[in-house]
């Protein structure tokens, strides 16, 4: 039987996942890369760390396997660059991160000159540190060597998806595809090209960036373990892979990814939808790998409170014990967790809002905060859920829903409670690994018709909604007062 293998470069790690022909998970392998905080608002990342976690997760993956690989699929976590020699791919500094906060000076500066309407009719996006091009306007102008390497015309701005491919193929081979290209702010929706307007807005040389290829089709033969060659067949940005491997591929699906952010998208098929207020329009792929429209709502903390309960205040001993220590009190005894650690993403785009843990007193305890947070998670999504009801008139009665924190089963009920939907979790919840690995399938040639495949025949696990009008009021009326004492906007 064929196999595929999924690349997940994801924000705090890198998955490799091998399927068979049906899109079912076969093997799995994880590994983790450090994060660097140099100053507070600054999330850095290494290259050669994500390059050496793909080699290591590849091993362990293919180790005692001599099965036929036909295709090989790529996802990333999005908007984070690095600043690489085009001539030899050595990395000039660190990539900033996604989550980093740096450039909201320029962001602010660029609003005031009234650059706002324009940015957002030609990428969709709004005005915000998150996204790539006023990350590598502050390469150019606070990293030496990339400001000397662009003036001779050997520079390359690598978005995560770039760096992989360049890392498994080798040599000069610098490219990139729609879905991660527009976020950059630097692509042109309509057009699907990198604008020279907008790079010159943001000093960017165009011969810096990427060439820009289908999702689906050749993307290089990858060098993997064991000297085997697999062709890179498809490619996409983790939150399109995710909703592509949702099976969301007609107009009006919504899906949620609660990976390290949370992540909400509306396929709005081959129509573009304005919003007039916070949330983004975006490509996503349609049922052929086809760049289709979505509106996406993004939430910058999900995941990351859990591991920051682990990590930073020391209650957890894994992420996945939020849901039993929760479970140990009946609500979080009036205590609220706005998880602000990098600004407010969607709907109050604020990056100077900072986290706070309110409301304790001398009664709260551990699984108070546990509480807490996992309502935290469960509010800002259903934010943006509100926020899309009322920006697109649609009924929103159902939420697909995947990625690692999904896998609690008291956050999903919390979801379905406070945001008055059916959720539906994937039976895999890896589903942007499988959309990594469909795009690849397709790519391959592996199908006709990617609903044949028994992957997405597969019924989901359901929570429904069990609300309590007063209490889910309650917390709603806390949760938003919380808000205005962290918002500096």
């Amino acid at each position: 039987m064929s196999h595929l293998i999924a690349l997940d470069a994801g924000t705090t790690g890198v998955t490799a996942l091998l399927y068979d022909r049906n899109l079912q998970p076969v093997r799995r392998a994880y590994r983790e890369f450090q994060q660097h905080f140099p100053q507070p608002g600054h999330v850095e990342h290494a290259a050669g760390d994500i390059c050496t976690a793909v080699d290591e997760s590849m091993v362990e993956l293919l180790q005692g396997f001599d099965g036929p690989i036909v295709g090989l699929g790529i996802t990333n976590q999005r908007e984070t660059v690095f600043p690489l020699q085009r001539s030899s791919g050595r990395a000039l500094a660190r990539g900033i991160v996604w989550q980093d906060r740096r450039t909201k000076d320029h962001c602010e500066r660029l609003g005031r000159e009234g650059l706002l309407p324009t940015i957002r009719e030609k990428t969709g996006l709004l005005l915000d540190p998150y996204f790539s091009a006023t990350k590598m306007h502050w390469l150019l102008q606070n990293v030496p060597e990339a400001k000397s390497a662009a003036i001779k015309g050997d520079l390359i701005f690598a978005t995560v998806d770039t760096l992989v491919v360049q890392h498994l193929v080798g040599g000069a081979y610098w490219v990139t595809e729609a879905t991660n290209a527009c976020r950059t702010m630097l692509f042109h929706l309509d057009r699907q090209v990198f604008d020279g307007d907008l790079c010159d807005l943001f000093g960017i040389p165009q011969d810096c960036l990427p060439e820009v290829l289908p999702s689906v089709g050749p993307f290089g033969v990858a060098k993997l373990p064991g000297s085997r060659k697999v062709p890179i067949f498809g490619m996409a940005g983790d939150q399109q892979a995710a909703l592509f491997g949702q099976g969301c591929w007609e107009a009006g699906d919504l899906k949620t990814t609660y990976g390290t952010g949370c992540f909400m998208l509306m396929n709005t098929g081959v129509n573009r939808v304005d919003p007039e207020g916070a949330l983004l329009t975006t490509l996503a792929l349609d049922r052929a790998g086809q760049a289709c429209f979505a509106l996406e709502g993004s939430v910058f903390a999900g995941g990351l409170i859990l591991q920051w309960l682990r990590d930073g205040l020391g209650i957890l001993e894994k992420a996945s014990d939020s849901e039993a220590l929760a479970g140990s009190v009946s609500d979080s005894g009036g205590v609220t967790l706005v998880p602000a650690f990098a600004g407010l993403g969607a709907p109050h785009w604020d990056p100077d809002a900072r986290a706070a843990l309110m409301g304790m007193t001398r009664g709260t305890g551990r699984g108070h905060i546990a509480r807490a947070a996992l309502e935290a998670i469960a509010l800002q999504c259903t934010d943006v859920i509100d926020l899309l009801r009322t920006e697109t008139g649609q009924v929103v009665r159902a939420l697909k829903v995947d990625g690692g924190a999904s896998r609690n089963d008291l956050l999903m009920q919390l979801q379905a409670n406070l945001a008055g939907v059916q959720v539906l979790r994937a039976v895999d919840v890896e589903s942007t690994g499988r959309g990594a690995a469909a795009l690849a399938g397709l790519g391959a040639g592996l199908w006709k018709e990617i609903g044949e495949v028994a992957a997405f025949q597969t019924e989901s696990s359901g929570f429904t909604p069990k609300v309590d009008s007063d209490q889910t009021r309650a917390l709603k009326q806390q949760w938003n007062q919380a808000l205005e004492r962290v918002k500096t906007r």
